[in-house]
């Protein structure tokens, strides 16, 4: 039987999400979708077996034999070759450090061994569901980028992730560049917004979302998010340039304030003579669980794996 569905699945700091994806139609099969809340501090184990509960659920609404096995949207760091997780230093999922996933979640689901599972970095999952299903879908060369918690990003040719070359910065990221007094993430990111709001006020706010709500009748917050969007501009126009980017991406928490920066950020790639086109994510959450099933498709896993290992 041919075997043309895969389980896509995100990973993300205190949850899973998975959901069966028809590979020809690169359509989510929403019935299928599940998700569970993690807790990021448990022992290894436990973590394991919430994500074998989530995938168990959305496996149970499919026919198996039709499956072709699971992508993962994994951050890092990860080898993604190998299936073995490497994070640690950060408050989230330091338990599973060297634990094999591919060997955990194969025995917690008891799977057959030429059963199929397979990695990617999470930016890279995201930005590879927008080229493939969204927003980036009638480019060639295109950045996506999340702003949220970091500054997530991916450079996309033909629907691979680059990750070296003299197009784009080292890793293929822009997240760890220097930036002021230390990187972009610190910057472009919920705690960079959050952080400048309390060191000109020294009053600190819960989210994007609150931060946003108040901008109308705060001037302090408007003026941050105009601040927001022109640095932004300057930050990216060199990449996109280089790059030679049709257009860029943009999601994460802090997409859904677009109303209060987008104007200015547009603005300043104009001013920089970046004529590469805006868009934001029209699949939001879902890009992660597209990108991540399409590691199951042959032709973009064997001209993906070389990127892998620089994830």
């Amino acid at each position: 039987m041919n075997k043309s569905i895969a389980i896509g699945t995100d990973i993300g700091g205190s949850h899973i999400s998975c959901a069966a994806v028809d590979l020809v139609s690169g359509k989510i099969l929403r019935d299928t979708l599940t998700e569970r809340a993690v807790n990021n501090q448990a022992q290894a184990n436990e973590i394991i077996a919430v994500w074998a509960e989530a995938l168990s659920g959305a496996l149970a609404k499919v026919p198996f034999e039709k499956v072709k096995g699971i992508g993962f949207a994994m951050p890092g760091p990860f080898d993604y070759v190998k299936g073995i997780c490497f994070i640690r230093g950060v408050a989230k999922y330091e338990n599973l450090y060297g634990i094999n996933i591919i060997d955990a979640i194969s025995s917690s689901l008891e799977v057959p061994e030429d059963f199929l599972i397979r990695f990617m970095n999470d930016a890279s999952a995201f930005a590879v569901g927008e080229a493939w299903a969204g927003s980036a879908t009638k480019a060639n060369r295109s950045l996506s980028i999340t702003l949220g918690t970091g500054f997530g990003s991916a450079f996309i040719s033909n629907r691979i992730p680059i990750v070296d070359g003299p197009d784009v910065p080292k890793l293929g990221c822009i997240y760890h560049l220097p930036y002021r007094d230390g990187i972009a993430d610190d910057y472009f990111s919920t705690r960079g917004l959050l952080g400048r709001y309390k060191n000109l006020t020294g009053k600190e706010l819960s989210g994007v979302k609150e931060v946003a709500a108040l901008a109308a009748s705060d001037r302090i917050i408007s003026d941050l998010f105009t601040d927001f969007g022109d640095k932004l501009g300057l930050f990216l126009a060199p990449w996109l340039k280089k790059f030679k980017a049709e257009i860029i991406v943009i999601g994460g928490n802090i997409s859904y304030a677009y109303s209060l920066f987008g104007d200015v950020f547009e603005d300043r790639l104009k001013k920089e003579n970046c004529n590469c086109k805006v868009a934001l994510s029209k699949l939001k959450e879902d890009a992660a669980l597209l990108g991540s099933a399409y590691l199951l498709d042959d032709d973009f896993w064997k001209s993906v794996q070389h990127a892998l290992p620089l994830m």
